[in-house]
């Protein structure tokens, strides 16, 4: 059976949608980027920052690149939420000691993309989707998958695989274009920590 093609996915469902008002949860200013640059033609998009995952100077430092993006392009509206980082320990608890894309990783982003479901509907948008998949580090079927749990009738999930046409490539230039900061791990304390681990081996 052939995996779905998620890109091409995108490009059918952008057409019909074009114009409408897009909810899209993004993880940090350099994968935000080459998103952005892809979606504002169709879209009216504004960014939700919903990261509990990550510790909070990083996720300070995150939030505040985002910001600095956005203003400087206009390409999109910011919507800013509570931290939650509690909700992302209890979420993860049990698959601590997870390799990343493991478990861990799955509840994750379950947890962040039920969030920006539920904003995007109470907020009268008519689509949701994230900036996730445009790491090539990032499982685009699961992402997918999980996405498409949370539609419901009035907000739609937009598919995608960011990555795909050069996505991911395109967003390490636009950060050296923009002088982004670009981190080296998800932001978890977690995935932190087996960094340091492979750093020391």
């Amino acid at each position: 059976m052939n995996a779905c093609n998620f890109d091409r996915l995108f490009c059918e469902e952008a057409e019909k949608h074009r114009g409408k008002k897009l909810l899209l949860h993004c993880c940090c200013a350099p994968c935000s980027s080459a998103c952005l640059e892809r979606l504002k033609d169709y879209f009216d998009v504004t960014v939700l920052f919903y990261n509990p995952n990550i510790e909070s100077a990083e996720y300070l430092r995150r939030k505040e690149e985002l910001k600095r993006l956005i203003e400087t392009t206009g390409w999109a509206a910011f919507m800013d939420c509570d931290f939650e980082s509690e909700k992302f320990y209890a979420a993860s608890k049990g698959l601590e000691d997870e390799k990343e894309g493991g478990g861990r990783c799955a509840a994750c982003f379950k947890l962040r993309l039920e969030k920006t479901a539920r904003l995007a509907e109470e907020n009268g948008f008519g689509l949701f989707a994230t900036t996730l998949t445009i790491s090539p580090l990032k499982n685009a079927a699961l992402i997918n998958a999980i996405g498409e749990s949370l539609e419901s009738k009035n907000c739609l999930w937009l598919h995608s695989d960011f990555k795909k046409r050069g996505g991911y490539l395109r967003s390490c230039e636009l950060s050296k274009e923009y002088n982004l900061y670009r981190q080296n791990y998800c932001g978890c304390v977690f995935s932190q920590r087996g960094n340091k681990l492979l750093e020391n081996n």
